[in-house]
């Protein structure tokens, strides 16, 4: 299963979020298709969004990242809520690239460099909050840190890790942000800069059948680490036929009228879960009834 920390380290040196999500990877990789490339950058998105959708506070909160550094695999989306729930896409799914020379996926090539990495929150205001700021490396976590710095001037440090099975399933995922908390004394501050300095592969810390409270000790054994809550995650969808009848008439009349007299049906595509819903006959004349109206 699935699932995310929130823990704090007893000094109050830093706060640690915390998250396993092979299974929501796997799921969006199979949703969408992905090359073993894309898999990575959509799966590290989705990684971090679960994260930073767990930093708000409230049920209805809703967070949207939005990644385009100008590189072949276009814009990635992803929107989360404070529960756990995520969905997002990717604009170009089967882009692949050569391995870097240290063998790895590619994902900076991927994405490119000359873009922006925009955030969205929904706190219930009449306006949400948007903070953008330029992509760094395009490996989304080196991206998302300079994002926390930059726009929210927050010190953070952000692991991202997906690791892409022969058969191009996803073998495991995760990743964690640490962020210091003030007052942060200049030793302790050494010892967590050790601590991340020294890091291996971020995805070999989540290869295994290790529960995530585990891994944090492991990984922060110098620290007194105290888990604060922790909540099942996982790729959810909320799209609905009704959703998708709203879209169909907002097309309009005329419109509409067109293309039922062409194709006598509609299919559309969701582009967060690829799920297809089919109009035709009935339902398609009774949109066309409800707008005339």
């Amino acid at each position: 299963m699935d699932y995310m920390i929130r823990a704090i380290d007893k000094k109050k040196t830093f706060r640690l979020f915390m998250v396993k999500s092979t299974n929501a990877v796997e799921e969006a990789r199979c949703r969408h298709n992905t090359t073993p490339t894309v898999s990575a950058a959509l799966g590290r998105t989705l990684t971090a969004g679960l994260m930073m959708g767990y930093m708000m506070k409230n049920e209805k909160d809703k967070l949207t990242i939005n990644i385009n550094g100008g590189g072949p695999i276009g814009t990635i989306l992803a929107v989360v809520n404070n529960n756990g729930e995520i969905k997002g896409y990717v604009e170009n799914s089967n882009v692949d690239l050569p391995l870097k020379p240290n063998g790895k996926l590619d994902v900076g090539g991927a994405v490119g460099i000359n873009g922006k990495i925009t955030v969205m929150m929904d706190i219930g205001l009449k306006e949400p909050y948007v903070g953008s700021t330029d992509i760094v490396t395009g490996e989304i976590g080196e991206d998302i840190a300079m994002y926390y710095w930059l726009s929210e001037q927050q010190n953070s440090a952000v692991a991202l890790g997906v690791l892409v099975d022969r058969d191009y399933s996803i073998k495991s995922a995760g990743g964690f942000i640490v962020q210091t908390l003030p007052f942060v004394e200049d030793e302790d501050l050494e010892k967590l800069e050790n601590v991340l300095n020294n890091l291996k592969s971020v995805s070999d810390y989540f290869d295994n059948d290790d529960d995530v409270e585990v891994i944090a000790k492991k990984l922060f054994v110098d620290f007194d680490i105290e888990i604060m809550e922790k909540i099942p995650v996982g790729f959810k969808c909320d799209c609905s036929e009704e959703r998708m009848e709203r879209g169909l008439i907002s097309l309009g009349k005329k419109e509409l009228k067109e293309i039922i007299e062409e194709d006598e049906q509609i299919e559309t595509v969701c582009h967060f879960c690829n799920e297809k819903y089919l109009f035709n006959g009935d339902k398609l004349n009774n949109i066309l009834k409800y707008i005339e109206q």
